[in-house]
């Protein structure tokens, strides 16, 4: 993998307000290796691609609806190697087709695996019984959050970004927030907005960071993956009156939570806040998928 050629923009949220807003377009890195999720993978397959192995394989892991499942499917297929995702949840064998995230990432050359929760639940001892099978394979861990992963989020920062008081990441498995961290400027606070309840969070984001300038807000509207009817009103205000796509489980969630705090006036006067906008807006699909089976608003911006 190579550095980006092309700059990603950082524009201004205009908000009434006595602090200022801007979105760092990260979704904007490639048009299907999203946000976030090229920066974790650029050093793992970097330095993978610099050893001489016979045969050249990625395996992962994730849920129906992956973000990190849909990237790696894609940076597979652009890079000519073949990938195999390892799936939550084996009542999906025989409706993947259904499944939007999924049927892409097959589109993309992946093979899959699906497993029981029970046995998903205990990743360290699938990924070890899987460097085993395939010795020559690149595993990679769910959400893709490794150390190299938290060494290629230093990308997300340059000499813009340190004009900002606060830098702002949704939070899954910590590997983002770790690297804005990490790489931060002495002066910057850092906010994580955890779409997951998960208390191990902290002592993981420490360790991989090994600072502490960061806090980690909950954002999690009760559950990874919940979408609730707020949470939806609130992307498809922000589409309507700013023309950027925001996405239910991690960037949508995120925003919506900044907008409170800026209104309960958590942030000092004149501060500029950064909020990353990291990609996963293909989960949309399946998201309205999910709510339209239930009857529920449906996310109007694609």
């Amino acid at each position: 993998m190579k550095l980006l050629e092309h700059k990603i923009p950082i524009v201004e949220i205009p908000i009434k307000s006595n602090v200022k807003l801007f979105i760092k377009r990260e979704d904007l890195t490639h048009p299907e290796i999203s946000g976030n999720k090229y920066w974790k993978m650029f050093f793992n397959v970097k330095k993978y691609l610099e050893k001489e192995v016979s045969e050249r394989k990625i395996i992962t892991f994730g849920g129906a609806f992956s973000n990190h499942i849909a990237a790696a499917a894609a940076l597979g297929n652009e890079f000519g190697i073949e990938t195999l995702g390892i799936i939550r949840g084996n009542e999906l064998e025989n409706t993947w087709q259904e499944n939007p995230t999924l049927f892409s990432a097959h589109q993309n050359g992946m093979s899959f695996r699906f497993v029981t929760r029970e046995i998903y639940r205990d990743k360290e001892k699938m990924m070890k019984e899987l460097q085993e099978e395939f010795p020559d394979a690149l595993v990679v861990p769910e959400g893709g959050t490794n150390e190299n992963a938290v060494e290629g989020i230093q990308y997300m920062l340059n000499d813009e970004t340190r004009e900002f008081d606060y830098l702002c990441s949704a939070v899954g498995t910590g590997g983002t927030v770790s690297g804005i961290a990490k790489f931060a400027a002495s002066h910057q606070k850092v906010i994580g907005f955890k779409a997951v309840k998960d208390e191990s969070l902290e002592e993981r984001i420490k360790k991989l960071s090994k600072r502490d300038n960061y806090t980690l807000v909950d954002a999690s509207d009760g559950g990874f993956g919940k979408i609730i009817d707020e949470n939806v009103r609130f992307i498809n205000s922000f589409y309507n009156q700013f023309g950027i796509v925001l996405e239910p489980v991690y960037t949508g969630k995120m925003l919506r939570k900044i907008f409170e705090m800026i209104d309960e006036g958590y942030f000092p006067e004149n501060s500029k806040i950064l909020a990353f906008h990291t990609g996963g807006v293909q989960g949309i699909a399946g998201a309205n998928e999910m709510l339209r089976k239930k009857n529920r608003i449906l996310i109007k911006v694609l």
